[in-house]
């Protein structure tokens, strides 16, 4: 399927790929920053954003989605850019079609296997009824007992909208569900060429016996660890830019 995309700027093609739950519009700033030099692609994978949901999500599935989006866009060779879940997307894209990368960058994430840290979310949201709440503030009170991170239920919140008068869910909750242990299973991955993996060094998402792991499928590989949690770009975002933009350059 053709994903929905936000283009910023001129020149290479620069694509970012969001983690779970999340969007495009969580680039924000640093697409932005970015434009200035690249033709920017922030990407809605299927089943988040303004994407068309579906059933099935396999990391081959959204890595052929993600190459129906840019051969409509006529974009040859990218720079790919992945978080969290989109560094999965990311490197499954990078394994299957190599030639259509030039440089992968992948935010906080490795390709062993995760423990189930999202279900308890997806099934929160899904209790949540959304027939009898008129607003944000409803909905956030409504799930505060099972979420009780504010930041967390903040950033879910995102995903509310309103149609016609009535709150939902744009993010597919029953799909999300359903494919999850496909998520979270470890990744066959291997890509040949340069590629940076930016971990947070707070975060438990990339582990030193990760890397290893790592620089035996991605053998060009380099590391660049930054004094934060797992959202490395939102926590230190010119210190991911510096990184981002040394790699590239």
């Amino acid at each position: 399927m053709q994903l929905h995309y936000q283009i910023l700027g001129q020149g290479q093609p620069l694509v970012f790929l969001h983690g779970l739950f999340g969007s495009g519009d969580n680039w924000g700033a640093i697409a932005r920053y970015f434009s200035q030099h690249y033709q920017v692609n922030s990407v809605d994978l299927r089943n988040h954003g303004c994407s068309p949901h579906s059933d099935t999500q396999t990391y081959p599935e959204m890595a052929g989605d993600l190459l129906d989006t840019l051969n409509a866009l006529g974009a040859d060779q990218i720079h790919l850019l992945g978080h969290s879940f989109g560094g999965k997307v990311a490197m499954q894209f990078a394994t299957q079609y190599p030639q259509r990368v030039n440089k992968l960058i992948v935010v906080d994430m490795g390709i062993r296997a995760y423990a189930d840290a999202h279900t308890q979310l997806i099934a929160a949201m899904q209790a949540v009824d959304l027939s009898q709440a008129q607003s944000r503030g409803e909905v956030d009170k409504a799930l505060a007992a099972a979420i009780p991170n504010l930041a967390v239920r903040q950033f879910l919140l995102t995903n509310l909208v309103k149609t016609e008068g009535q709150l939902h869910w744009r993010i597919n909750l029953p799909a999300l569900r359903a494919n999850y242990a496909h998520f979270q299973a470890a990744l066959p991955a291997h890509y040949e060429k340069p590629c940076l993996f930016i971990r947070g060094e707070r975060s438990d998402y990339v582990r030193q016996k990760d890397i290893v792991e790592i620089q035996q499928q991605f053998p060009r590989a380099e590391f660049v660890s930054l004094p934060t949690d797992h959202w490395v770009h939102a926590e230190q975002p010119q210190l991911f830019i510096q990184a981002v933009e040394d790699f590239l350059s």
